[in-house]
C-alpha cells in the first residue's frame, strides 16, 4: 500500500520527459542543435501523446486549485450580465441592428428590427450555428446593401480557415455555402446585392488574392480579381461607408498599395489609387471624387492628405491638415459632412472632429485622462452623430453617441458590472520609468484605492511590445478579481508598440528589438523599488509576441520575476524565422529580420528564447496554447517548455497547458473564455500567495 501510494505520488509529481532526437543545423557557420524538432507535426502520435502528457501533468499539478478557480470563475461570471443586449445601430440599409446574449449561452445572436419598437428578427443566431462543435467563431459579418441577404464567415476549428455563409433574410435559408478556406478579415458586398468579395491566402497562410463570388454559383467559379505574388504583402478587401467603392488594400509592415472598384460596377478590373513605393504607407477614403489620404509621406507620425480624382489616377496632393510631429495620427473616418481623424496625444487616444466644409476642427472631450476613446459601429455616411467608445482602468466600457455639429454627448449605455462594483474603490494613474538609454517609459498602474506603495502587494505586469500595437488603459471586469486581493495591476506601454508615435515602434523593433526587454524589466525594477511591488511577489504576463517578450526577459532576468504566464508564445524565433513555409514568416521579415541575413541573425539569435534557455534557476512559468493555431504554431510553446524542463535547475513549477481544439485565441465561447482565465489567475495568485 506505501509502495502504491508513492507510485501516485511519483506520476503526480514528475514531469513528462520529453524525447531528445537532436536536428543539427549550421546557418552562417554557427551549430544549432534542436532536440525537440520532432515535435512539428501535430499528425503524428507521438505529439499528440506528449501533449496529452503535459496537460495531464499540468491537470495533476494543479488539482488542489479546482476549487479556487472555481470561485474566481463564479466571481468573474458574477459580474456579467448574461441576458444583455448592445446598443441598436441603424444601417445604411435602414434596419437598426444590434446583438443580445442570453444566460446558458455561449454565443451572440444578431438580431434587427425594421423601427424602434418593431418585431424582433433574428438574423444569425450563433449558438445554433456552433451546436455540437468544439470551437465556432463568426470573425466578419455583412449584409447586402438592401438588407435582403447576409454574409458570414465562420471557423470551427480555430485554424482560421473560414467558410462562407449567405442567407436569404426574407425566408431565413441558407442560400450558399460553396466557398470553402476563406481568409477570415475580409468581406465586401457589391451593390447588385449579389456579388461578394473575399481573400483566400497561399500555403503560408498568408492572405494573397481577392475573388468575386456570385451567390448560388459554386465556389470553383469565382474570377480571380486581384492577386499580389510578393511574399511580404498582405491582402484584403472592404466597402466604403460611403457605398461608392470596393478597396483592395495591399501592404507590408512599411509600404501599402490600395486599389479601387466601383462598388456599382463589381465586374470590372480593379484600378491601382498610388503605386507602392517602398516605405510610404497610406490608408484612403472616398468622398465624392476627392479622395482623403492618411499617409506617412514626409511625416513621421502620418498626416491627412486630400486629392482629386483623374483618369490618370490621383493628382494635385495637397494637406488637408497641417502636420503636427507631436500627435500621431492612427486613422480616418469620413462622414457626409465631418471627417473623424484618430489620434495619439502624449501616448493617450483622442478621437478630433473636422468639418469638411469650413475645416474647423475639435477634440472629443473625454472625463479621464488614463483612458481610452475610439469609433464604436458607424455604419451611416449620412450622418452628423457618430458613436464612439470610452472606458479606462476605473470605468467599465460605455457606449456614446456625439452630434459633431453641437458637440454633445450622450451616453447610451455603461456596461453593467454586478456584485456592487464601484469604480470609486479603486485608482488609476500613470507613472514613468527611466530606461538605460534616458527614455522615459509610461507605465498605467491600477489598484484598490487607499493602497500604499510600501513594498508588501503582489504586482503584476502586463507587456506586449511589438508591431505598432498599443496596449491602452482598458477596463476589465476579470481584473477586480486581482485587484479585490491586493494585487497591483500595470500595463508597460514599452518601445515596439505604438503608445507614444511611429517612433515608439520604430525604436523597438529590427535591430532595436532589444530596447522592448530592457524597458519591460525597467518598468518592473521601477514599480519594485518606488514600493508598488513585493520583491518576491512579482507576476509577468503577455501573450503571442507579448510572450516573445516573456520568454526573453525570462532568460535576462529570471531573478526578478516570481511567477511567469506566456500565452501563445512566439519563442522559437530563428526555427520559425528560418522558414518561410510557415505562416506570417515572410511578412515579418520587416518586423524582426530575415535571418538569411548574418547581421540579422546574430541579432535574433541574442534574444530568441528558445536558443538563450541556460542553465539557471528559472520562476515558476505558465505556458498556454493551441493546437489549431495558425499564428504561433503548438510546437513553439511545447519545444520550450520541454528546453526548459532540461536546464532550470529549480524546483518552481513549469506547466505547459495546451488546449486541443482552439486556435491562438483559446476557447471560442465567453464560458469557455472565462474558465481559461480563471485557470490562469488561480496558477498565479496560487504562486502569489493569495490562493486563499
Amino acid at each position: 500500500m506505501l509502495f502504491l501510494g508513492t507510485l501516485l505520488l511519483t506520476l503526480m509529481t514528475t514531469p513528462p520527459d520529453a524525447m531528445s532526437k537532436p536536428v543539427v543545423t549550421k546557418p552562417h557557420g554557427v551549430r544549432l542543435e534542436d532536440p525537440y524538432h520532432w515535435i512539428r507535426g501535430k499528425d503524428k502520435p507521438e505529439v499528440i501523446e506528449y501533449l496529452n502528457a503535459e496537460n495531464d501533468y499540468t491537470k495533476k499539478q494543479t488539482a488542489h486549485l479546482e476549487a479556487f478557480q472555481k470561485t474566481l470563475y463564479d466571481e468573474m461570471l458574477g459580474r456579467i450580465k448574461e441576458d444583455d443586449t448592445s446598443v441598436p445601430w441603424e444601417g445604411n440599409d435602414g434596419w437598426i441592428y444590434y446583438s443580445r446574449t442570453e444566460e446558458g449561452k455561449a454565443y451572440d445572436i444578431i438580431c434587427r428590427k425594421a423601427t424602434p419598437d418593431g418585431e424582433e428578427q433574428i438574423i444569425l443566431d450563433m449558438n445554433k450555428e456552433a451546436e455540437g462543435l468544439e470551437f465556432y467563431d463568426v470573425s466578419t459579418w455583412e449584409t447586402s446593401p438592401d438588407g435582403n441577404r447576409l454574409a458570414w464567415l465562420a471557423d470551427t476549428s480555430g485554424y482560421e480557415e473560414n467558410d462562407l455563409y449567405i442567407k436569404d433574410l426574407t425566408t431565413g435559408e441558407i442560400i450558399d455555402s460553396n466557398v470553402h478556406n476563406v481568409n477570415p478579415f475580409s468581406l465586401a458586398w457589391a451593390d447588385d446585392n449579389s456579388t461578394v468579395f473575399y481573400a483566400r491566402h497561399d500555403e503560408a497562410k498568408r492572405p494573397d488574392r481577392i475573388f468575386r463570388h456570385v451567390t448560388g454559383t459554386p465556389g470553383e467559379d469565382d474570377q480571380l480579381v486581384y492577386h499580389d505574388p510578393d511574399g511580404m504583402f498582405y491582402v484584403g478587401v472592404d466597402r466604403s461607408r460611403s457605398g461608392q467603392s470596393i478597396f483592395i488594400t495591399s501592404g507590408s509592415q512599411l509600404t501599402s498599395e490600395w486599389h479601387e472598384i466601383d462598388a456599382s460596377t463589381p465586374n470590372e478590373s480593379p484600378r491601382v489609387i498610388l503605386p507602392r513605393r517602398h516605405g510610404i504607407e497610406y490608408d484612403i477614403d472616398r468622398h465624392g471624387d476627392r479622395y482623403f489620404i492618411r499617409t506617412n509621406e514626409g511625416a513621421t507620425n502620418f498626416r491627412i492628405m486630400s486629392a482629386e480624382s483623374s483618369p490618370s489616377g490621383l493628382s494635385d496632393w495637397t494637406e488637408f491638415i497641417e502636420y503636427d510631429p507631436d500627435v500621431y495620427v492612427t486613422g480616418l473616418d469620413l462622414f457626409q459632412d465631418h471627417m473623424v481623424i484618430s489620434e495619439r496625444r502624449d501616448g493617450y487616444t483622442s478621437l478630433r472632429i473636422v468639418d469638411l466644409k469650413t475645416g474647423e476642427s475639435h477634440l472629443v472631450p473625454v472625463p479621464e485622462r488614463v483612458s481610452l476613446i475610439g469609433l464604436g459601429t458607424n455604419e451611416r455616411f449620412g450622418t452628423g452623430t457618430i458613436r464612439f467608445g470610452y472606458q479606462s482602468p476605473v470605468t467599465p466600457s460605455s457606449v456614446y453617441d456625439y452630434d459633431m455639429n453641437t458637440r454633445q454627448a450622450s451616453l447610451r449605455k455603461q456596461r453593467e458590472v454586478l456584485g456592487g462594483f464601484d469604480g470609486n474603490d479603486y485608482e488609476v494613474k500613470r507613472l514613468e520609468a527611466t530606461s538605460d538609454d534616458g527614455v522615459r517609459i509610461p507605465i498605467t498602474l491600477v489598484h484598490r484605492k487607499g493602497l500604499e506603495p510600501d513594498g508588501s502587494h503582489p504586482l503584476w505586469v502586463y507587456g506586449y511590445g511589438s508591431y505598432g500595437s498599443s496596449m491602452n488603459p482598458w477596463f476589465s471586469s476579470n481584473r477586480l478579481s486581482l485587484l479585490d486581493r491586493g494585487v497591483v495591476f500595470a500595463i508597460a506601454h514599452i518601445r515596439g508598440g505604438g503608445e507614444m508615435g511611429r517612433h515608439w515602434y520604430d525604436t523597438g523593433k529590427m535591430a532595436l528589438k532589444e530596447n522592448t526587454f530592457n524597458d519591460f524589466i525597467t518598468v518592473v525594477e521601477s514599480l519594485r523599488d518606488q514600493g508598488w511591488g513585493s520583491p518576491d511577489r512579482i507576476a509577468v504576463q503577455g501573450g503571442s509576441a507579448g510572450g516573445l517578450l516573456i520568454g526573453a526577459v525570462l532568460n535576462m532576468r529570471p531573478d526578478l520575476f516570481t511567477v511567469a504566464h506566456a500565452d501563445v508564445p512566439f519563442v522559437d524565433v530563428i526555427n520559425t524565422m528560418s522558414d518561410p513555409t510557415i505562416p506570417l514568416t515572410v511578412g515579418e521579415y520587416e518586423e524582426w529580420g530575415n535571418p538569411a541575413d548574418p547581421e540579422a541573425f546574430h541579432r535574433m539569435l541574442a534574444y530568441s528564447p528558445y536558443d538563450n534557455v541556460r542553465e539557471m534557476d528559472y520562476p515558476a512559468i505558465l505556458v498556454t496554447a493551441g493546437l489549431n493555431d495558425s499564428r504561433v504554431h503548438y510546437w513553439e510553446p511545447a519545444k520550450w517548455t520541454a528546453k526548459l524542463r532540461d536546464h532550470k535547475t529549480d524546483d518552481n513549477l513549469l506547466l505547459l497547458r495546451t488546449n486541443m481544439g482552439a486556435g491562438h485565441g483559446g476557447s471560442s465561447g465567453r464560458y469557455g473564455q472565462l474558465d481559461d482565465i480563471a485557470f490562469e489567475y488561480a496558477f498565479i495568485l496560487d504562486q502569489l500567495g493569495l490562493a486563499r
